[in-house]
């Protein structure tokens, strides 16, 4: 099955997930969710799992930035160590 990307500048979508025990929202652009779900299945984690994983790299930080922000540089890091321009 081909994924369809997602629009390039589309406005943020919000979704909840459970993380660390509690439901939080998360709002992200498109292209950011499914690069976060793309991620999740190269690691074999549900998309709940990764977040928590970045979430606790996140709140380990001395200023640690909202977790909407922190997924994004997350990704981006991911993408630049890898070599891609998206991931």
């Amino acid at each position: 099955m081909v994924e369809q990307s997602p629009p390039l500048y589309a406005g943020p979508v919000k979704r909840s997930m459970t993380i660390a025990g509690h439901t939080t929202s998360i709002t992200l652009e498109p292209i950011f969710w499914q690069a976060l779900e793309e991620s999740a299945r190269a690691a074999n984690l549900p998309l709940s799992a990764l977040v928590a994983r970045i979430d606790a790299e996140r709140i380990m930080q001395d200023d640690p930035p909202n977790l909407g922000s922190a997924l994004r540089c997350w990704l981006l890091a991911s993408a630049l160590s890898n070599g891609s321009d998206a991931r």
